[in-house]
């Protein structure tokens, strides 16, 4: 982790995403002054499962993934968060420590924002407000989904729901299977390395996909969803 200072060539001066731009003067100014910049490298932490949160990360850039820390060497991953998105905002309402882990896929810098902040911004500004609850409710509904596959889907299916979901246009510019090893995948879709290299070598002469060492080129994106929802 570095901080980056407004000396630095990687700094940058202004808030210039559009969920900022809702806000007032006197609220960029607020925020302005709580945040620090920080470049996380990557396979850098930026948060740690059980650890006490005091601030509200925002993506400047780079890709994130957050997962849930299991027992032994399993995990089980639950999103991959881009440029946009905010970290631990849970902790803006609980006092709880962070219910999951996040580490950088590639090097990615934030902004950190302090906790008084962020919440006084969103108890003043309704328009905000909504758009963090909505992401928020977002993630949510997700984790539900993600939920419902892992009890009720067969491990093609579980392995169908990771591949569309990672080749999904939200990460289409991000070429985001590079950076993901197959432990990666298995972690998303809560099967054992091994089950899902022998299932993607299954999908693979089944035309549905391509592998490419360690890209992975959606072929057949109705077939996966057929699979999807045969479960």
């Amino acid at each position: 982790m570095e901080t980056i200072s407004e000396s630095d060539k990687d700094f940058v001066c202004d808030i210039q995403a559009p969920c900022f731009q809702l806000l007032s003067p006197e609220e960029i100014k607020l925020i302005r002054a709580s945040k620090t910049q920080v470049l996380f490298r990557k396979g850098e932490n930026l948060t740690k499962q059980g650890t006490f949160p005091s601030y509200v990360m925002f993506v400047m850039n780079g890709i994130v993934k957050q997962y849930v820390e299991g027992g032994g060497t399993h995990n089980y991953n639950l999103h991959i968060m881009i440029a946009g998105d905010f970290i631990g905002l849970s902790s803006v309402f609980t006092k709880e420590t962070f219910a999951y882990s996040t580490i950088a896929l590639v090097d990615t810098r934030v902004f950190l924002i302090g906790k008084e902040a962020i919440t006084k911004v969103l108890q003043q500004n309704g328009s905000f407000a909504f758009n963090i609850f909505r992401r928020y409710s977002e993630y949510n509904v997700g984790l539900y989904t993600a939920i419902n596959n892992l009890m009720y889907k067969q491990m093609n299916g579980h392995l169908a729901d990771a591949l569309l979901y990672l080749s999904s246009d939200e990460f289409k510019s991000l070429d985001i299977f590079i950076h993901l090893s197959r432990k990666d995948i298995a972690d998303f879709a809560g099967l054992s390395t091994e089950s899902t290299v022998k299932l993607l070598k299954s999908f693979e002469k089944d035309g549905f996909i391509k592998l490419e060492e360690k890209n992975i080129i959606v072929i057949d994106k109705t077939s996966l969803e057929d699979i999807s929802q045969i479960g």
